[in-house]
Order: structure tokens, then C-alpha cells, then sequence
């Protein structure tokens, strides 16, 4: 079995601003500045301009392009993730796990230093959010209560040894690691996403990642990562973890480039030249390297406590669903947007039907794609005997598996 080492163990800085109420576009339908209820838990209101902010967010601006089926659906999804984080914020109050002011700060200061932010860098992200710190506070109570939830009812979570040898026993075949490499990235991506130091055209790209490499000679890899990277890898110093060679073929990764990196040419602990692929710039530091195929066993060291941690992960997930799960079943909720939309069939309760469709409306490819989730969260792998890989896209970094170095 090999560890996923996740690229986002727990919520980053940057997810966390997004959690709170950003500038809202000017979209393609609602009154995003009217003091309409989306819906209510326990009484207590959340406004359709919230949905339309993180709407605005997700789409950068560019739901007026959105066809009106796929915009209903993206806000139905949206609304439902306000209440699934309302209703156990609630709960979490009821129970007097409120934090502390203090409490709040230490989070706030914890999740700068994990994004390797300076307070300037801090504040300007709070503008480019067009967010005040207390809303932003306020989301960092909600995470914050939310967390001290679950870990009441989970914290106290046994693994015993049967479990993890029955484990081990059943799933010997994911414990073969194969010939990889563990790498760290640095990324440059030539669109405008709103990353720290933002390259925007391809030769703003080019001049960007050519100075950071030239940076590289005298500084280290993991703060320019930090500091630099348009990836959230960066908040780990760009570490992306362990990957297979066959994973790295099939993340694209350039022939040449996995040869260096499995070649003598290259020692653990270089990094590469610049490198163009997948729409981005990339340049990769080779931590580790292993080039025979390994059979663990539970003896080897790290074996045990890898299936504990993963056989208690997902004991805990399951406990949080629970939890969740009677949260929402005990909470009062009016969902009156879907009510609205119900009501008002031929524009879906909010935008107006194109004119000749009759009241109805002809889905689009997009229109049956699930919206994005509006928050970020770092659920551990529901299978413990797992291994993961990740598709690269042109938007994020190719990511692999990992599994502990012995």
C-alpha cells in the first residue's frame, strides 16, 4: 500500500479566504445586492447574495456565459455547501465549542505561516478578496468550531492491532512500491488565475520562471516555492510527493524530463532547468529516488502506523458524515431558493427564459456538469489500501502518489 501524502493536508490560507464572502461580479441574471433569503437554518438566514459571490468566485466573474440549466444547478450545489457548513457551526455553538478569540488568532497566524505569508502579503490577498478581516475572522471561528465538532466525537478513535494486520493481509499487493521518484515543484502558469505574483501572457510566464531559476542559485527551493509558485503546492514548499515512473507518463510529464530525472545525470536533492508542458512552466527538484521495486512488509519500518493513520482516517470521515448527517436531520431548513425554482419553472426561479423557449430550456454539454465545490477540504482517503494518482491539467500541477521513504 502506498501513503498518499496530500498536497493539502488542512485548509490553506488561500482556501480559507475563498470560505468567506468575495467581490461578487456583475452576473447574467440575479440581484446579487438585494437582501433576498436563500435559505434558512434554524432561522437563521443565508442570503442568495452569498450564493452569488461564490458563484462570482467560481466562475471568475463568467456565470452571464454559463447556460441558464448549468447557472440553476451551480447555485443549488453552492447554497447546499453555505448550509452543510451552517448547520454544524450551529450545532457546534449549541455544544459551547465556540473558539476563543485567541483561539481564532492562533488558526489565522498558523495558516499564514503555512502559506508562507507575510502580513502585507496577508492583507493584499484580503483586498484582491475585496474581504475585511473580520469577515474573515469570522470564517476562520466557523472552520475552527466546525473542527472542534468532530474531533469530540472522533477524537477518541482506536486502531488495534488485528485491524491493521487483517489490513496488511488483505491488501499485500499495495504494498509493492514501484521504481519512482519523490519530486517538489515550482509552477508558472501564463493565465491570469489570480495567483501571488501572477503571471498573465506567456512571455510574462517565460521572463517569470527564467528569474526564478536564476533565484534558485543563491535561494532555497521551498521558500521561492512558497513565495512564487502559482500552485497550491506551494503552500509545502511545491512538494507533490512520491510518483511512479508509469505515473509520470500518464500525468504527461516529457520523456526527456523523466529520463533526467531517473538518470545519473541528475542527484537528489537538484533541481531542473525550466520546463514547458501541460499549458505551464515547471520546474521540478528531485528529493528522493528509488529504482527498484520494493515489497513492504509489516516490519518495514512505517508500515504499522501508515495503516493506522489511514484505517483511522477513515474511521473518522465516516464519524463526521454521521455526525453531519443527524446535524441536518435535527436542523430546521427552508431551502426557498429551491422553492422558488419550483415555483417558477420557465426561468428556474431567477433569470429570465430566452425568448421562444417556451419555458423550457435545451441542456448544453456544461449544463449537466456538476459546479465546483465552493470550499476546500482535506478529507484523508477513504481506503486505506489505496494508492492515488491525479490527472494533470493545464490549471493545476501534476500530482502523485507518495509513499515514505525508507
Amino acid at each position: 500500500m502506498q501513503k498518499t501524502k496530500r498536497l493539502i493536508t488542512i485548509m490553506s490560507l488561500t482556501a480559507l479566504v475563498a470560505l468567506g464572502l468575495s467581490a461578487c461580479g456583475k452576473d447574467g441574471g440575479a440581484d446579487s445586492t438585494d437582501n433576498t433569503v436563500a435559505a434558512t437554518v434554524n432561522g437563521k438566514a443565508i442570503m442568495l447574495s452569498e450564493v452569488e459571490q461564490l458563484l462570482s468566485q467560481q466562475t471568475q466573474g463568467k456565470q452571464a456565459q454559463m447556460p441558464q440549466l448549468s447557472l440553476a444547478q451551480a447555485r443549488l450545489q453552492i447554497l447546499d455547501s453555505l448550509i452543510q457548513k451552517e448547520v454544524p457551526y450551529q450545532r457546534a455553538e449549541a455544544e459551547k465549542l465556540l473558539p476563543t478569540e485567541d483561539e481564532i488568532s492562533q488558526y489565522i497566524t498558523a495558516k499564514k505561516q503555512e502559506g508562507g505569508m507575510t502580513e502585507e502579503e496577508f492583507q493584499k490577498r484580503l483586498k484582491e478578496q475585496n474581504q475585511s478581516e473580520d469577515t474573515f475572522r469570522e470564517e476562520a471561528k466557523k472552520a475552527l468550531a466546525i473542527q472542534k465538532l468532530q474531533n469530540k466525537y472522533t477524537a477518541s478513535v482506536n486502531i488495534s492491532d488485528r485491524e491493521v494486520e487483517e489490513t496488511y493481509n488483505a491488501n499485500k499487493q499495495q504494498f509493492v512500491v514501484g521504481r519512482g521518484v519523490e519530486l517538489a515543484d515550482i509552477v508558472v502558469d501564463p493565465r491570469d488565475n489570480g495567483a501571488q505574483d501572477d503571471a498573465k501572457s506567456e512571455a510574462e510566464a517565460k521572463i517569470k520562471i527564467d528569474n526564478i531559476y536564476q533565484t534558485l542559485k543563491t535561494a532555497d527551493f521551498a521558500e521561492v516555492a512558497r513565495a512564487r509558485s502559482e500552485d497550491p503546492s506551494n503552500v509545502k514548499g511545491g512538494d507533490i510527493g512520491f510518483a511512479s515512473e508509469d505515473d509520470l507518463k500518464q500525468n504527461g510529464f516529457p520523456e526527456s524530463l523523466i529520463t533526467q530525472l531517473f538518470g545519473p545525470s541528475m542527484q537528489v536533492g537538484s533541481y531542473t532547468a525550466p520546463v514547458q508542458f501541460s499549458g505551464r512552466w515547471y520546474i521540478f527538484k528531485l528529493k528522493g529516488r528509488q529504482l527498484e521495486t520494493q515489497n513492504r512488509t509489516l516490519e518495514s519500518p512505517g508500515v504499522r502506523q501508515e495503516i493506522t493513520e489511514a484505517l483511522r482516517s477513515q474511521r473518522q470521515n465516516l464519524l463526521n458524515a454521521a455526525l453531519l448527517e443527524k446535524a441536518m436531520y435535527e436542523a430546521k431548513i427552508v431551502n426557498k431558493l429551491a422553492d422558488n425554482m419550483l415555483k417558477n419553472p420557465s426561468n428556474l426561479g431567477l433569470r429570465p427564459a430566452a425568448p421562444g423557449t417556451a419555458g423550457t430550456t435545451t441542456p448544453s454539454p456544461a449544463a449537466s456538469a456538476p459546479a465546483a465545490s465552493p470550499t476546500a477540504t482535506a478529507a484523508a482517503s477513504p481506503k486505506p489500501a489505496a494508492s492515488a494518482t491525479a490527472t494533470p491539467k493545464a490549471a493545476a500541477s501534476p500530482k502523485a502518489t507518495a509513499t515514505p521513504k525508507q
